[in-house]
């Protein structure tokens, strides 16, 4: 049980902190917050603050826990609502690599976010200190359940991108 428990240590100390700094970064980067907002407001995210500081407190909130291995699997279903976000709003259409804006990044890191959550914390981790960890099937498909569920809902009630002209309608 050694290799999975340094395996959960490896994956939980690359994906939590990772996700921690792009939270910051919407926070304390180049444009701070102002430009997180307005950055979701070209996107379409309504209301574009409210969404900035979700997103961003999601991002460390989640990075925190899936970092110190607390309350699996729930950061791991917050990496997975983000990343689906991220994906519908921002890297739709753009093919599969992310250096031309595709969704290559948001799939890994989701992916990565519910095998960790199938494989648990494992004992160098906080939910290590309790007498039962959450490891498995169930705790994977609540991470992809749960994350792309809410994701779904957050879409439904407040992505409202400009919609294009169409061509056809443009071109006399």
């Amino acid at each position: 049980m050694k290799g999975h428990d340094a395996a959960a240590l490896v994956l939980r100390a690359t994906l939590g902190p990772m996700l921690f700094a792009h939270g910051w970064n919407k926070v304390a980067g180049p444009g701070g917050l102002k430009g997180t907002t307005g950055w979701f407001e070209a996107l379409g995210l309504k209301p574009a603050e409210v969404h900035a500081r979700m997103a961003a407190g999601t991002e460390m909130a989640a990075g925190v826990g899936i970092a110190l291995g607390a309350a699996n699997p729930l950061p791991a279903a917050a990496a997975v609502g983000l990343m689906t976000v991220a994906a519908r709003t921002d890297h739709r259409g753009k093919g599969f690599f992310v250096f031309k804006g595709g969704w290559e990044y948001v799939g890994v890191v989701g992916g990565a976010a519910v095998a960790l959550a199938a494989l648990g914390n494992g004992r160098y981790s906080l939910d290590g200190l309790l007498p039962r960890q959450r490891a498995g099937t169930g705790p994977a498909l609540l991470a992809a359940g749960l994350g792309t569920v809410s994701a779904t809902a957050l879409l439904a009630l407040c992505y409202r991108p400009e919609q294009k002209p169409d061509k056809t309608e443009t071109d006399h």
